[in-house]
């Protein structure tokens, strides 16, 4: 930072969310140059590579390396690394039925009719799946 002038810092995690919406759009992996041009904000490349080597690290970005830079690309949409957190914080807590308990107890009506049917259609799929081997391969 530069002395004599403030500028305001960002909330946590902002940056993060803007890099993944900026690969969420993009229909190729890209590297932190191109990452960083697409943000259009007064950062150096280090910084924006640094953060996609972060996001890879936990396992959010695919990296690969079409030629001398990394491109990085997202492993999941905004729902499916949502659900990854949820998934993770369960699986810390011994007790996952009080937390599932208390978790659902939480929900909206809406919200509790949405997860109602889901758990329904997915256990009709894996029925189908039981009675239909060849259909399980396809999943």
């Amino acid at each position: 930072m530069v002395r004599g002038r403030q500028e305001a810092r960002r909330p946590h995690g902002e940056l993060v969310a803007d890099v993944l919406a900026v690969l969420w759009a993009s229909a190729e992996p890209m590297t932190a140059q191109q990452v960083k041009g697409a943000l259009r904000q007064d950062l150096a490349r280090t910084t924006v590579a640094t953060i996609l080597a972060r996001l890879h690290e936990k396992g959010t970005l695919a990296r690969t390396r079409p030629g001398r830079s990394f491109a990085y690309a997202p492993v999941a949409d905004a729902a499916g690394l949502a659900a990854g957190r949820m998934r993770r914080e369960l699986e810390k807590e011994p007790q996952r039925d009080l937390v599932l308990k208390r978790f659902v107890s939480s929900l909206s009506a809406d919200d509790e009719d949405v997860l109602r049917s889901l758990l329904i259609a997915a256990e009709s799929e894996q029925l189908s799946a039981a009675e239909d081997p060849a259909r399980a391969e396809e999943a």
